[in-house]
């Protein structure tokens, strides 16, 4: 499997259709919700298994931190270590941006994953879009 830095429209269409699949249909998120005002200043990711997309995710440089959001891996791809090779890709490249912390909004079903991964919770469970979430905190070394 190998994760790339959206370059191109197709890429680009390719990350929306894993975030459809995992956020609007499995999940239920209104497609305004998860196609958001922050689209064009992200900067995304796509995970290809043999030139098929299987996971999304993108990266936001907000308040001096990573903002890393919309990771999803499509179900037969779970569990396998591709949201490790995903997570570890963008936060790759967010050490290139200079910034010493990354932030995040797990699903509270994601806590485990997120923790292994070195993440520590930092707030209490709230809802976004209707899933509920925690904020998760790293430093980046």
């Amino acid at each position: 499997m190998k994760v790339i830095v959206v370059k191109n429209e197709k890429q680009l269409q390719d990350a929306y259709h894993i975030r459809t699949v995992v956020f609007v249909e499995e999940q239920q998120v209104p497609i305004e919700e998860e196609i958001d005002q922050y689209e064009k200043e992200a900067t995304h990711f796509v995970m290809y298994d043999d030139n098929q997309p299987v996971g999304a995710g993108r990266l936001r440089h907000v308040d001096g931190m990573a903002k890393i959001e919309r990771i999803c891996i499509l179900p037969n791809y779970r569990k396998t270590g591709a949201g490790k090779i995903l997570m570890e890709k963008i936060e790759e490249v967010a050490k290139e941006l200079h910034v010493t912390e990354a932030k995040l909004n797990a699903q509270i079903q994601a806590e485990g994953f997120y923790k292994k991964l070195g993440y520590l919770t930092v707030s209490g469970q709230f809802l976004d879009a209707g899933i509920p979430h925690v904020t998760m905190k790293k430093t980046l070394t």
